[in-house]
């Protein structure tokens, strides 16, 4: 169960629970100042004499079992009467005075007396029958929206699943066909042996094209299964930082892309598993080097806990701005023209998850850039 249903849970009792102790607290002055002397003035009017002291729920139990014993012969009557007195450790004693209470009226009265004192007792305990009803609502109304919310998620799930397979399968039939067609033209030798290298260097570059596919697909599911975990060291995120940018500065420069670098001296000291972490700066960085302006700068701060990948690429659409670290979440223009599958950002966003921090995207970054990721690890 989720934290917030938990605590909301925990509100809704704490707050019945107030509502029965104040109203306990009103049945217990109604009692006092109302009930109590009008059933010891009707008592009193049919010669019943009530002495002694004891609680009002006391009172009311031993005055229902006397006029229920009295229903018993006299010998057995008196022993349970005695019997009650000793249990209920009530010092209570009643004394019936009233010729007729032996006869027809007599036992009229003691079934009126049983009625009314059943309901004094339902009243007394109406606070608590109707706290623990709301509350069995409150519970089982929540319950209800947890499991519709499951289930839309299920169905969310299901539709995500089938469209990312369809993604899947629409990225890897383009080059697949495309390495038939030319292996088929060069096997048959349609292709001249002069012209045989573009051929070669298409079908590498295609085949090149599915692998790095499959890699993040199952980079993708393997963060995504169960038995998944991270392995977590003490390190520096100054030096994985700049480690990752050395690796992809030569892409930059091939693109003519300017790599500001606001990268703090000192040492930032974080527990994390080196490998995924860096991976999922790794496909920032891939990602503004794949969308950002050729000939355009790509701004990497790192300050504290906060490491800010901005470029100035196209923004990205409102319409995949709410699902763009989802997988193959980008439109059909941006997977043909730009060739990214949408897996890099989904995997980043579960590495930093992983890790206890968020990625966000932040389009009103400034400075001149169009959008920003941001990664903010616990500090």
């Amino acid at each position: 169960m989720k934290k917030s249903v938990k605590w909301f849970l925990v509100q809704r009792f704490l707050i019945i629970l107030l509502c029965i102790y104040w109203s306990v607290e009103a049945v217990n002055f109604l009692y006092k100042v109302a009930i109590a002397p009008a059933v010891a003035a009707f008592l009193e009017s049919q010669q019943i004499h009530i002495t002694g002291s004891g609680s009002m729920v006391t009172w009311l139990l031993q005055v229902l079992f006397y006029c229920l014993t009295g229903f018993l012969p006299s010998g057995i009557r008196e022993w349970v009467q005695r019997n009650i007195e000793r249990t209920m450790g009530s010092s209570i004693s009643i004394q019936v005075t009233s010729p007729l209470y032996g006869g027809v009226w007599g036992v009229m009265l003691r079934i009126m007396i049983i009625g009314g004192i059943l309901g004094l007792l339902l009243i007394r305990i109406l606070p608590y029958l109707v706290g623990a009803f709301c509350y069995s609502r409150i519970v089982t109304r929540q319950f209800n929206e947890l499991l519709a919310q499951e289930e839309a998620q299920k169905i969310s799930r299901d539709q995500r699943r089938n469209l990312m397979l369809s993604n899947i399968a629409h990225d890897i039939k383009t080059p697949v066909t495309t390495i038939c067609g030319y292996s088929k033209a060069l096997s048959e030798g349609v292709v001249e042996e002069k012209n045989r290298q573009p051929y070669l260097d298409a079908i590498y570059a295609k085949a090149m094209r599915m692998d790095e596919l499959v890699t993040l697909l199952f980079e993708y599911v393997k963060l995504d299964s169960e038995g998944f975990t991270l392995h977590k060291e003490m390190g520096d995120l100054v030096e994985l930082t700049r480690e990752t940018v050395a690796l992809l500065y030569a892409d930059f420069e091939d693109r003519g892309i300017e790599l500001v670098l606001e990268i703090t001296e000192e040492k930032i000291l974080f527990e994390m598993d080196r490998l995924q972490l860096g991976r999922a700066v790794t496909n920032l960085l891939t990602n503004a080097l794949r969308y950002g302006k050729e000939g355009g700068r790509v701004l990497i701060r790192l300050q504290e806990y906060e490491l800010t990948v901005a470029d100035e690429g196209a923004p990205v659409e409102p319409a995949f701005a709410a699902h763009i670290f989802e997988p193959f979440a980008r439109g059909d223009k941006a997977r043909s023209s730009k060739g990214g599958t949408g897996l890099g950002l989904g995997i980043a966003k579960k590495i930093v998850e992983m890790h206890g921090g968020k990625l966000l995207l932040n389009q009103n970054f400034g400075e001149g850039y169009t959008k920003a990721f941001q990664i903010r690890l616990p500090g």
